[in-house]
């Protein structure tokens, strides 16, 4: 896992960590981890495969309709992007 060293951390939002993770049962760094895990990954976020089928039931996509892609579609495998 990776590290990471805040510095210049004012004295007041360090005591405030350390009793918001005494309220929470957690270590200051256990603490820290989870609202940076909040902050950037939020439980209400919109997921891209949620949003498609979202979107596909919203111009009444059906079935059918992906087994027509499917039998369509190109099969050959994707070239890698070559940076030359």
């Amino acid at each position: 896992m990776a590290m990471l060293t805040i510095r210049n951390l004012p004295d007041e939002v360090h005591r405030a960590l350390r009793v918001r993770a005494a309220q929470h049962g957690r270590s200051t760094e256990a603490e820290v981890r989870e609202i940076l895990a909040l902050a950037v990954k939020p439980e209400a976020r919109v997921r891209m495969g949620d949003a498609l089928a979202a979107l596909g039931r919203q111009v009444g996509l059906t079935n059918a309709d992906f087994e027509g892609l499917e039998q369509t579609g190109d099969k050959t495998p994707a070239e890698p992007l070559r940076l030359e």
